[in-house]
C-alpha cells in the first residue's frame, strides 16, 4: 500500500514509525510544513507545504497513487481535507469536516452532549454577548472560559489560575467573542485529568491505555499552558489514581458520543476519537473531545501497540474495527518534551540542538517542531523533541527518560517531574481525598 501521512510534529513522527513497521506498506509519503528528520528518514518522498493547503495535498496524493491517508493534526480536519481526499476515492483516517466539529466547535460538542443526555457533561452556558456572560459570572464565581474554535490547546483559561479576577475574565471573554464569535463558560471541575484515545469506525470503538498529559510549562504544574510538556501511562488500561470503573465510564461516554454523532449528522465518525476527562469526586466528566491522536499522548501508546497499525487504519475506513483484536504490551511509558528556552511565551528560535550518542532500545526519540538544515537540527517557536521511556513500571520508564535526555544538548529545558514517584503519589492522594469527601 502507498500511504500518505499529513503533519510534521512529534505525534506524526510516532505515527510514521508505526506505519513504516507495517508488513503491508510499500511506500510512505508525507506532507509536512517543517523538515522533521524522523518523518523524512522514513519516507520515499515528501511534500513541504502547509497542512491546510488542500489543493496541493490532494494533487500530491493523486500523483503518488495513495491508497490510504492518515491525518495527524486538527487543522486539516477543520478545513475539510478529508472531504476533498475522499472525493477522489482516497481512503482517509479522520472524520469529514461536518463530523470533526466535535473538536473544532466546542459549543457544538457541548450541545450534542446536552441534547443526547451523554453522561459526564458539566454545567455550561454558551454566549455570543459579553453582557449576558457577565450575568453568568455573577452567579458562578469559579468558571472555565473556553473559545468555541481551535486554539492549539492553549485557549482555555480557568478562574483563579490563569485569570485572577472578574475584570480580567470579562476582558478575555470579549477577546474570545471577537475572534471565535461565541464563548463557553463552564463550572470549574476539581479532580485529576486523564485522556483516552480510541480507534473507531463510527459504529464500534476500541480504547487504548489512559494517559495523563501535563499542560503547564513548569514543574509543579505552574506557569502558562502549552501544547503539552509530557505524559505517562501505566502497564494496564488505568492510571494509578483510577479504577476499572472510571475507565469504563469514560469509554461509555465515547461510545454514546459516536452514536449521537451518527444520529445528529447522518455521518459516521471514523478515525481517532480522543476524550479528555476529569476524574471528580462524583465520577468522570468530559472536558473536551479531540478528533485525532493527542500530542504527546500518541507517543505513549503507539510504541506499545501489538497489532499492525495499518491494519487498524484500514479497519477504521472499512467499518471493520470490531473484527480486530487490538492489544497493547503490558508496559508503562513516560514522555518528556524538550522545548526551546523561553517556551511558550518567548521561545528561542533557530538554535541548534545536538544528540550525543544513540538512544537506548527501551526508549524512543521523536522529533517535533524542528527544522533540519544541512545536517543540523534547529528549534522553532514550538516544542522540539520528545523522549519516551518504556518499562515495567512508570518509575522505571521515568528513569530511562532521564538517562536518555542528558544526551540532548542546546538552549532547551523540560519538566523533570513528569512520571516521578512524587508526582504520581500526589495524584493518588488527591483522588483519595476527593473520594473520602464523597
Amino acid at each position: 500500500m502507498n500511504v500518505l501521512l499529513i503533519g510534521s510534529g512529534g505525534r506524526e513522527d510516532a505515527i510514521s514509525e508505526a506505519l513504516i513497521n507495517s508488513r503491508r506498506i510499500d511506500n510512505l509519503f508525507a506532507t509536512i510544513k517543517n523538515n522533521n528528520p524522523g518523518i523524512v528518514s522514513r519516507c520515499k518522498d515528501f511534500l513541504m507545504t502547509e497542512e491546510t493547503d488542500i489543493e496541493k495535498i490532494v494533487d500530491y496524493a493523486i500523483k503518488k497513487e495513495i491508497d490510504i491517508a492518515i491525518i495527524g493534526p486538527e487543522a486539516p480536519l477543520n478545513v475539510g481535507l478529508v472531504d476533498s481526499l475522499e472525493e477522489y476515492n482516497i481512503k482517509t483516517v479522520g472524520p469529514i469536516k461536518k463530523v470533526a466539529k466535535i473538536e473544532t466547535d466546542k459549543s457544538w460538542a457541548r450541545r450534542l452532549m446536552a441534547d443526547y443526555r451523554i453522561d459526564g457533561c458539566p454545567i455550561f452556558e454558551i454566549f455570543d454577548d459579553v453582557y449576558q456572560a457577565k450575568e453568568f459570572l455573577e452567579d458562578n464565581k469559579d468558571v472555565v472560559i473556553k473559545p468555541a474554535g481551535l486554539t492549539g490547546g492553549k485557549g482555555v483559561k480557568v478562574m483563579g489560575e490563569h485569570i485572577k479576577n472578574k475584570n480580567d475574565a470579562i476582558e478575555y471573554i470579549k477577546e474570545v467573542i471577537e475572534k471565535h464569535k461565541s464563548v463557553i463558560l463552564e463550572e470549574k471541575l476539581e479532580g485529576e485529568e486523564f485522556t483516552i484515545q480510541t480507534f473507531t469506525d463510527g459504529y464500534n470503538l476500541i480504547g487504548s491505555p489512559a494517559v495523563q498529559d501535563h499542560k503547564r510549562a513548569y514543574e509543579g504544574d505552574i506557569g502558562p499552558n502549552t501544547g503539552g510538556m509530557g505524559s505517562y501511562s501505566d502497564r494496564c488500561l488505568n492510571l494509578p489514581f483510577m479504577n476499572k470503573k472510571d475507565y469504563n465510564d469514560a469509554i461509555k461516554i465515547l461510545k454514546d458520543t459516536i452514536s449521537a454523532i451518527r444520529d445528529k449528522t447522518g455521518e459516521r465518525f471514523k478515525g481517532i476519537l480522543y476524550g479528555q476527562f476529569m476524574l471528580c469526586r462524583d465520577g468522570v466528566k468530559l472536558i473536551e473531545y479531540n478528533a485525532r491522536f493527542g500530542d504527546p499522548e500518541a507517543m505513549n501508546i503507539l510504541p506499545i501497540l501489538k497489532i499492525d497499525f495499518l491494519d487498524i487504519a484500514e479497519a477504521i475506513v472499512d467499518k471493520k474495527i470490531d473484527k480486530l483484536d487490538i492489544d497493547f504490551e503490558e508496559k508503562a511509558t513516560v514522555c518528556k518534551y524538550i522545548v526551546p528556552k523561553g517556551y511558550p511565551s518567548n521561545p528561542k528560535t533557530d538554535s541548534i540542538i545536538t544528540i550525543e550518542g544513540k538512544i537506548n532500545k527501551n526508549a524512543r526519540l521523536y522529533y517535533s517542531s524542528v527544522n533540519k538544515i544541512d545536517d543540523k537540527i534547529y528549534t522553532t517557536k514550538s516544542r522540539s523533541l520528545a523522549i519516551i521511556g518504556i518499562a515495567e513500571t512508570i518509575s522505571k520508564a521515568e528513569k530511562i527518560v532521564e538517562n536518555e535526555i542528558i544526551k540532548v544538548k542546546g538552549d532547551i529545558f523540560y519538566r523533570r517531574d513528569i512520571g516521578t514517584d512524587i508526582l504520581i503519589k500526589k495524584r493518588i492522594e488527591h483522588i483519595n481525598r476527593l473520594r473520602r469527601i464523597n
